[in-house]
């Protein structure tokens, strides 16, 4: 979600009409108690303006979950980010205050009867996609300081790891089957044989990518947006071997692949493995699920 500034003129005292709804969110007119959530935006964006004392800017238009606004509050600039009520992003709060600003972003306060985070604002927010030379490096950094001990109130990897298996065939014939069967054997065999094994539970960024780091002055690269879980870290290296935004290819998914897990020191079969699983759990809900297939497919074969 990348901040882009935002004119002075643009801010109100918690003024915020339907015409301001990102066209990113509609797409949560076609889940249950989407249109009603969208619906409701403009009064939560004031009832949070009221409780926090903001002035909102224009919302941010490329988050795909959530309303993301620049504001100034009584101390300087935020975001307020109400998030639309869903089970990976539930405990998104609890993963930013165990973070507590070390490599990522801070949370300044929370709402969670409107699902409101207030945030302090990254500046100049661009996304660490837009520097993919530099990636690899600012990650393997970033991922040590994230890696905190885990436990409830976080979901756990493998209860998530069984609520993708359980979905897993019906997801697949649901959409046509639009890969070959032998892909869907090896997630439900990593998903049903890896669990059980795990290593050091630690919080986890299930969906570290390249737009999910921003540029900000307190540090050169804070985290955003978890969706987090608590579980092994080999799993944590999956959304980045599948970021396709970091070059796509056999070539550049093995070498990420080889990269992060020898200089971090993880079990590279495992990682490879929770790849693949979570790669084919989330390819039928991506706008791109072409380069996701692609990516298991390179990663079956390279063994």
């Amino acid at each position: 979600m990348p901040l882009a500034p935002y004119p002075p003129d643009a801010l109100a005292p918690g003024v915020l009409t339907a015409a301001d709804i990102p066209a990113n969110l509609t797409w949560l007119r076609t889940v249950d108690g989407g249109p009603a959530w969208l619906a409701s935006l403009p009064s939560l964006a004031a009832l949070c303006a009221e409780r926090w004392d903001l002035r909102l800017g224009l919302p941010f238009p490329a988050s795909f979950v959530s309303l993301a606004v620049p504001a100034d509050g009584p101390d300087g600039p935020v975001v307020l980010k109400i998030q639309f009520p869903e089970r990976e992003s539930a405990r998104e709060a609890d993963a930013l205050r165990a973070w507590n600003g070390d490599g990522a972003i801070r949370l300044l306060d929370h709402d969670p009867v409107r699902h409101a985070l207030l945030l302090e604002r990254r500046r100049p927010g661009a996304p660490l996609a837009t520097a993919p030379e530099r990636a690899l490096d600012v990650l393997i950094g970033l991922l040590p300081r994230l890696w905190v001990p885990a436990g409830p109130p976080f979901q756990s990897l493998a209860a998530e790891a069984a609520h993708w298996a359980a979905g897993l065939d019906t997801a697949w014939v649901r959409a046509g089957r639009p890969f070959e069967r032998r892909l869907v054997d090896a997630a439900l065999a990593a998903l049903r044989d890896l669990p059980s094994s795990q290593g050091v539970q630690v919080v986890l960024h299930q969906d570290l990518h390249g737009d999910n780091v921003l540029a900000a002055e307190r540090e050169p690269w804070l985290v955003i947006d978890p969706k987090p879980l608590a579980g092994e870290r080999e799993f944590a290296v999956a959304p980045i071997v599948r970021s396709n935004e970091l070059g796509h290819g056999r070539r550049e998914v093995l070498h990420r692949l080889d990269r992060l897990t020898a200089e971090l020191g993880l079990d590279r079969e495992r990682a490879r493995l929770w790849t693949v699983a979570q790669t084919i759990a989330w390819c039928f809900d991506s706008s791109v699920p072409v380069p996701h297939i692609e990516t298991v497919r390179w990663l079956l074969e390279g063994t």
